[in-house]
């Protein structure tokens, strides 16, 4: 049995240190937070993020009328992405497709050539490269990354 006079033992075995103070930065902190800021912004101006509206069907069960995506223009584009392509037949007015073919690959009895790419709508009343042809690297101006409205439909594009 302890008499009262023994201390009980000590629940904190290493003293505290008094010299710290929450809420100060060292000096390599305020760089690694400075470094961080500016690759995040290098980031966002290089790929220059933008949102389009979905207004038809020709996507569709991949996006919908009234989904809002987010777009980034992109130097290389893979076969499956879903991409924005300004129409052939109609200058200044952008369509979003999927992108089926890229240069070299046999569409048919078609091959494209080095600077063709065939798109196409997962819906099959789609109007599309089966109508207008592949379209050029020109007229690519984005690939689609994410839904970001309605709230239920948020998330990557595939």
């Amino acid at each position: 049995m302890r008499s009262s006079m023994e201390q009980p033992p000590s629940r904190d075995p290493q003293p505290r240190n008094e010299s710290y103070r929450r809420g100060r930065r060292t000096p390599s902190a305020w760089i690694g937070l400075t470094s961080l800021l500016a690759v995040a912004g290098w980031t966002f101006l290089r790929h220059r993020p933008s949102r389009i509206a979905i207004e038809g069907p020709s996507m569709a069960p991949t996006l919908f009328p009234g989904d809002w995506v987010v777009v980034v223009p992109q130097r290389t584009y893979r076969r499956g992405a879903v991409v924005v392509v300004e129409h052939p037949g109609r200058p200044a007015y952008e369509i979003i497709k999927r992108l089926m073919g890229l240069p070299g690959d046999r569409v048919g009895e078609r091959v494209l050539g080095p600077d063709e790419f065939w798109v196409e709508g997962d819906g099959p009343a789609s109007t599309d490269s089966r109508h207008f042809g592949p379209v050029t690297r020109a007229e690519l101006r984005a690939r689609a990354i994410f839904v970001y409205r309605p709230r239920e439909r948020r998330g990557l594009i595939h």
